[in-house]
């Protein structure tokens, strides 16, 4: 997580423009903060991908602090920020009770950085000590499957190919064949991004879902859905229309370490109930960790600025 949020300036932009807006002047601490002020804080806020719920919800409590007279200094208004931010975001759940083999469904948009993702998740599971087996259910996008391939290798999982236009669901049931006969304890199914707009792929993927549950009851175990960390509000309504379809379990944030404002993950949690399980932080097999709520919220103020 240290890497998230490298456009320093811009992340002391953000808070320096908060203190501004709730820290005027004397005066605020005496008779708490105005109309207009609120309004300026709102449409900061909003500006930075936050959503109308939860910049509400932060503006809500920055006023009743102010008001009560509970917060006087910069570091009081970190303070409270902070721990809203944090309410919002909310601990991380354990992870789901893990099948025998684990599979894992990737979901998600066309061009977020699904295969990459995982490919970096498949090493991250490889380095504590488990058996991977990735199956190339993206049998649409020319390259898919060789690329899939390619990251098992890299990675040191096994893998279970397809021929270009094969059922994504046939492709899914064969790779928990494969992982029985071969003991490997986790399997992540890749699919073909789609978006969210398409109906007829997303009913495809809520087969692919049908048809591992009828392999082995209770599969898939995770269904995980990759996000360009980016987008802003344009993430919620995906996420939304991919629960539809599939019972998402996680999200993983690609771009991380692109995305100076980070209002959207704020966003995320404020409005789904959907937990944010990985982030990704850079094109490298080592740049995906677990995410961390406490250092994204310091990332995000610039702690120390």
């Amino acid at each position: 997580m240290s890497r998230l949020f490298r456009a320093k300036e811009e992340r002391r932009t953000l808070w320096q423009r908060i203190v501004d807006v709730a820290l005027t002047d004397v005066g605020v601490l005496v008779r708490g903060i105005d109309h207009d002020a609120l309004e300026d804080l709102e449409a900061l806020l909003i500006a930075a991908d936050f959503g109308p719920p939860a910049t509400l919800r932060l503006v809500d409590r920055m006023e009743a602090l102010l008001r009560e007279g509970r917060v006087r200094t910069q570091d009081d208004l970190r303070a409270a920020v902070s721990a809203e931010i944090m309410a919002i975001l909310g601990p991380v759940p354990p992870e789901p009770e893990r099948g025998s083999p684990h599979v894992v469904l990737v979901v998600g948009v066309n061009g977020v950085g699904k295969t990459t993702t995982i490919g970096k998740l498949a090493h991250a599971l490889r380095a504590e000590g488990r058996s991977v087996l990735l199956a190339a259910g993206d049998t649409f996008r020319a390259g898919a499957i060789e690329q899939i391939g390619l990251w098992a290798s890299r990675s040191g999982a096994d893998f279970v190919g397809a021929e270009a236009g094969a059922d994504p669901a046939a492709v899914a049931f064969d790779a928990v064949d494969a992982a029985l006969a071969r003991g490997a304890d986790t399997v992540i199914v890749d699919t073909a991004g789609r978006l969210h707009t398409q109906g007829d792929l997303m009913a495809e993927l809520a087969k692919v879902a049908r048809v591992l549950d009828k392999r082995l009851p209770g599969a898939p175990h995770e269904v995980l859905m990759v996000l360009d960390a980016t987008v802003g509000q344009n993430a919620l309504a995906q996420v939304r229309t991919f629960s539809g379809s599939v019972p998402l379990t996680g999200l993983v944030l690609t771009k991380m370490d692109g995305s100076a404002r980070g209002g959207a993950v704020i966003a995320l949690r404020e409005e789904t109930d959907v937990p944010i399980r990985w982030a990704g932080t850079g094109e490298r097999m080592g740049d995906l960790s677990p995410f961390d709520p406490e250092a994204f919220v310091r990332q995000v103020l610039g702690e120390g600025t």
